[in-house]
């Protein structure tokens, strides 16, 4: 089991550098992960928010050991060859330790509607989404790509570099678990990050999860599950035991889902270390 934190950088967590010094103490005591939500308007829009990309960036400098990455970019609110940029950017100044978290966006008002988006039905935004992962996956192998689909059409091009890492930059869908669509979605790329609307996964969600994508997989590369809950209020161990159903149940990374704690609350989380037995 691997253990990640999972922040986002609204109100005292909009300062790229407070959420820089947090990663690096993250990684000093022993978290394998630092990760950050990607919202525009998402939850109070009075509070002040920092663009996620960017702090990754400050995130990448600030540490040498820990993986990072956005949990979860809406694609289809992005243009695909952007991204490609970005995250090739954020994993060659990481030396290969980007991850790239995926999901449709929500809530489709505040995230699509305001500002015109198309894609406000969920329909629509996962043909995007799916359009969108394959441009990732081919402009990111250096070899030249065409495409043309229902949403985005690519001339022949070929972009360098290509990512540190081989065969490419792990992708993490997000969806909510009952529905299948994300986790059959998932089941095609390199993880899965379920959540259950209004409680936290249980074991036994989790390991009817890891089932369905081993059914779902047509491949035996690594796949991480990754299931992240607010539940660092437990005695420690009431929280360690948990999680150690949750890893037998199939569950090879959690996050400690610290959201928009003021900062130094944060670090104090952050600071009690991972909750390893």
């Amino acid at each position: 089991m691997r253990y990640g934190i999972e922040a986002a950088p609204w109100g005292e967590l909009a300062d790229p550098r407070a959420l820089a010094r947090l990663a690096a103490a993250a990684e000093e005591v022993g978290w394998d992960g630092f990760f950050l939500w990607d919202g525009m308007l998402h939850d109070p829009d009075d509070l002040p928010k920092a663009d996620p990309w960017i702090a990754l960036a400050a995130i990448a400098l600030a540490t040498e050991r820990i993986r990072f990455g956005p949990m979860v970019t809406p694609l289809p609110r992005r243009r695909p060859w952007k991204v490609v940029r970005e995250s090739v950017t954020l994993d060659h100044l990481s030396n290969g330790r980007f991850v790239l978290g995926v999901g449709l966006g929500d809530p489709s008002l505040e995230e699509f509607a305001w500002f015109g988006e198309r894609g406000v039905d969920h329909a629509t935004r996962a043909r995007m989404l799916d359009e969108g992962l394959t441009i990732l996956d081919g402009l990111w192998s250096g070899e030249e790509l065409s495409f043309s689909g229902e949403f985005y059409q690519i001339a022949p091009m070929r972009f360098l570099p290509a990512p540190v890492q081989s065969p490419r930059i792990p992708i993490w869908v997000g969806g909510w678990w009952p529905n299948r669509a994300p986790m059959r979605r998932a089941a095609r790329w390199d993880g899965a990050h379920p959540n259950r609307a209004g409680r936290p996964m249980t074991p036994e969600e989790t390991a009817e999860i890891a089932a369905f994508i081993r059914e779902s997989r047509a491949s035996n590369a690594p796949f991480d599950l990754v299931i992240g809950d607010y539940l660092s209020t437990l005695e420690r161990g009431e929280l360690t035991d948990r999680i150690v159903a949750l890893e037998r149940a199939g569950a090879t990374w959690w996050v400690d889902k610290i959201g928009a704690l003021a900062a130094s609350e944060a670090e104090a989380r952050i600071r009690q270390g991972p909750p390893r037995r």
